[in-house]
């Protein structure tokens, strides 16, 4: 058996003789379905070829990790180093020997949360290798294919240890979630943030979307929400989806400055 993945999102299902007939991921109006029709690999197929992980020092605390050449969405996965533990935030599909080595030298890691489904990647394949727990919103249960896996659901808020917490913010997906470290960005406060809240070009500011790939926007309710939902929770810095999509100073500035730029502009 096979534990068979997209390669349009990403998303690893559980192990199956053949593949799924559809991707629960990419049939939802978030996604897509690739114009090639649905396709499917394995961890061993993309071992086979020539596919690698680039683990970079990012920041204090902070290293990235994506695959090269790109795959599917192209997202990074980022271990955030406390003194509490490592958490592996975000995920990408593949993991290899050279990989585990790598954080294994970093000191592991000690849990695993992702901001929405469109990043769950192989969580399963990742939690496995370092005995990881993994931590997720359950309003997006109903997103989380594997099944095989134990997971700690979540509602609202959920503090990992001290200083490392995870909210639920809503919009992007009902469970869209955020992770603040109070530690990061030399103590100003870091966000991590996915999709949730999405980097601009401009880094000056940030944006918030139901769908990005099908340009489906958020009413201004719920820009509102994503921003009620960080009170009390200082932050200087927002590192994003990608590598070097980041917010490198003023962060919750930015943030309430681009919801208030949305919300005019939509009408709100």
């Amino acid at each position: 058996m096979h534990a068979f993945i997209c390669r349009t999102c990403g998303v690893q299902y559980p192990p199956s003789e053949e593949p799924p007939a559809s991707c629960l991921i990419c049939e939802d109006e978030r996604q897509y379905v690739g114009r090639g029709g649905q396709q499917w690999t394995t961890l061993e197929q993309l071992r086979a070829g020539d596919v690698s992980n680039q683990v970079v020092p990012t920041d204090p605390g902070v290293t990235s990790i994506f695959t090269v050449p790109r795959f599917a969405i192209g997202q990074r996965a980022i271990l955030v180093q406390t003194e509490g533990g490592n958490l592996l935030w975000d995920c990408v599909s593949y993991i290899d020997d050279e990989t585990i080595e790598a954080i294994n030298s970093l000191g592991g890691v000690q849990g695993i949360s992702v901001s929405h489904p469109h990043f769950y990647a192989a969580v399963g394949a990742w939690s496995e290798a370092f005995g990881a727990p993994v931590y997720l919103p359950s309003a997006d249960r109903e997103y989380f294919v594997r099944t095989d896996i134990d997971v700690t659901w979540y509602e609202g808020t959920h503090e990992l240890w001290p200083g490392l917490t995870l909210v639920q913010t809503g919009g992007h997906f009902e469970g869209s979630a955020v992770l603040h470290w109070a530690g990061g960005a030399e103590g100003r406060g870091a966000l991590f943030t996915g999709d949730s809240i999405s980097t601009a070009a401009d880094t000056r500011w940030v944006t918030f979307m139901r769908s990005y790939p099908n340009f489906i926007p958020l009413p201004p309710a719920s820009v509102k929400g994503i921003v009620a939902s960080l009170d009390g929770y200082e932050f200087d810095r927002i590192y994003g989806g990608w590598f070097g999509n980041d917010v490198r100073e003023d962060a919750r500035a930015v943030v309430e400055r681009s919801a208030e730029r949305y919300v005019r502009w939509s009408g709100g």
